[in-house]
């Protein structure tokens, strides 16, 4: 990428105003000017998300739906598994990041493929249940990812997967089998992301956890490319829906 187009996605990202009166108008606010340069900018930010989708189960005739997919870009992580499933739907509510989707969609001839513009705490798919929901870093950026993992859970078919990469800060007291972070990481990042909209908090990991089986949980450290020195704090959960 340019440096002029970097340039551009650092602007969006710290100093471009975001307006709009609804979530979806403050995301398309936020993402119209930079949906272009999106991805290989995001490559430097968003860690883990390769190896949760190598690491996500796909079998023939499977339905698989991505929350907050944005540009489709996590569909290349899949490799030649992309073409497992029976049918992949990007769920977004950025109609400028789901126009660059359908251009990749268009141009891979991924013909089971399909971009949806609607909301990640109300979107029915025809199928009804599916077998596969996704979260790459869109829970900290969804007001109410409550609903959010609520509603996955029950599109989700009994023996259903659901798999979350994402921002997150520990508690003060973690439980003993979580990493600690120390005041300034739990202090910093809340406020620094919070400026764009996005919420990483504590409180996304011991939900999923009540709420699915555990099948693979990891929690990393990553440097930011954009501020030297520093390190911020992301999970990857893969859990399955018990059977009823």
């Amino acid at each position: 990428m340019s440096i002029l187009r970097e340039i551009k996605a650092l602007y969006h990202i710290a100093l471009s105003p975001i307006r709009g009166a609804t979530h979806a108008e403050r995301l398309e606010s936020f993402y119209k000017g930079q949906a272009d340069a999106y991805d290989q900018f995001r490559k430097h930010l968003l860690k883990g998300r390769e190896e949760m989708y190598a690491a996500l189960p796909l079998s023939p005739d499977s339905v698989m739906i991505e929350m907050g997919a944005g540009t489709g870009h996590n569909l290349t992580f899949l490799g030649n598994r992309v073409t497992t499933p029976r049918k992949i739907y990007l769920v977004d509510l950025s109609r400028s990041l789901l126009d660059v989707a359908n251009k990749r969609i268009a141009g891979n001839g991924w013909k089971h493929v399909e971009a949806c513009e609607a909301d990640a705490t109300t979107f029915a798919p025809p199928e009804g249940k599916v077998d596969l929901v996704t979260f790459s870093y869109s829970l900290t950026m969804i007001p109410d990812w409550f609903a959010a993992i609520d509603h996955a859970y029950s599109l989700l078919k009994p023996g259903g997967v659901i798999g979350v990469v994402d921002f997150y800060v520990a508690r003060k007291y973690p439980e003993s089998s979580n990493k600690k972070h120390g005041w300034f990481t739990r202090s910093f990042w809340p406020v620094w992301f919070n400026m764009d909209n996005v919420y990483p908090t504590a409180d996304h990991m011991p939900y999923l956890r009540r709420k699915f089986e555990t099948l693979h949980f990891e929690e990393q450290m990553a440097w930011m490319r954009y501020l030297p020195g520093l390190r911020v704090p992301y999970y990857i959960f893969i859990g399955r829906k018990r059977d009823s």
